[in-house]
């Protein structure tokens, strides 16, 4: 649909292919637990393309024991004098385990590098390395999904103005994300290099159009599923057990302990 202005995405028709491709997120779920797969997502983009959202939708229903995301905050001292993968490599899957990266190590080739939080040597270094670490990653067996999403300016500054007179979405928008307007061309030129040197045959990258929310989410979530070759995996057998009879327990007085106000009475 790139290019075009695609007809609006009824709600019914989304809530419903909505939930069934969280029906099968459930079953890949399963999948990589029983077959003791490892599946890495990252989700990539421009501040408010709509990320966020996305994570938020493909999680709901999943077990967080088994799908985790991981949000990592900027550096300690410390970890800047770490080999720059190191951090993120920390949060990589075990057998059975799915993580979402929301932002990952491509932050190097975005927002550090736009705006000079590392040096022109560390940023061509990664440009080198990235390749590298994700054939490596991909060759030990690992599941390497990138997607990147793709917003107009026109749409990421009406979603910034949105945040700005939401007081449940103010704390999304941070000074550095209204940074992002006046360098839209500087952050243009650096995902565009990125691509030419990580868009690699193992581990390439999926552009997800999200001007419009809805049809990014399950554009993504579909395309997912249908990279990865998991099947049904038939639940344990299950029973409730016959409860017991009572053998004279009685619950203390309800005046000894403290209880949560009604407050939903008042409404």
């Amino acid at each position: 649909m790139a290019g075009k202005q695609a007809a609006e995405l009824p709600r019914k028709a989304y809530e419903a292919e909505l939930l069934r491709l969280q029906t099968e997120l459930v079953k890949l779920q399963e999948w990589v637990r029983a077959t003791g797969a490892r599946l890495v997502v990252i989700f990539e983009g421009r501040d408010a393309a709509g990320k966020g959202g996305t994570i938020k939708r493909v999680t709901e229903h999943l077990n967080p024991r088994i799908a985790r995301i991981a949000a990592l905050p900027k550096p300690t001292e410390r970890e800047r004098t770490q080999w720059y993968f190191q951090r993120y490599a920390e949060h990589l899957p075990a057998a059975g385990e799915i993580v979402l990266f929301d932002r990952s190590w491509y932050n190097r080739a975005g927002v550090e590098h736009v705006m000079g939080f590392c040096t022109r040597e560390e940023y061509q270094l990664f440009l080198r390395h990235c390749p590298i670490f994700e054939r490596m990653l991909v060759e030990s067996g690992i599941l390497l999904r990138k997607y990147w999403f793709s917003v107009s300016d026109t749409e990421q500054q009406e979603r910034f103005r949105k945040r700005l007179d939401d007081p449940l979405r103010r704390w999304k928008l941070s000074p550095m994300d209204l940074e992002s307007i006046t360098h839209w061309e500087a952050y243009s030129r650096a995902k565009d290099e990125m691509l030419i040197h990580t868009d690699v045959t193992e581990a390439p990258w999926y552009i997800v159009e999200s001007d419009d929310k809805r049809r990014a989410r399950l554009n993504m979530m579909a395309h997912l599923l249908s990279t990865v070759p998991y099947h049904d995996v038939p639940p344990p057998v299950l029973e409730l057990p016959k409860r017991p009879p009572s053998t004279g327990y009685e619950r203390p007085p309800r005046d000894l302990q403290t209880y949560v106000p009604d407050h939903a009475a008042s409404l």
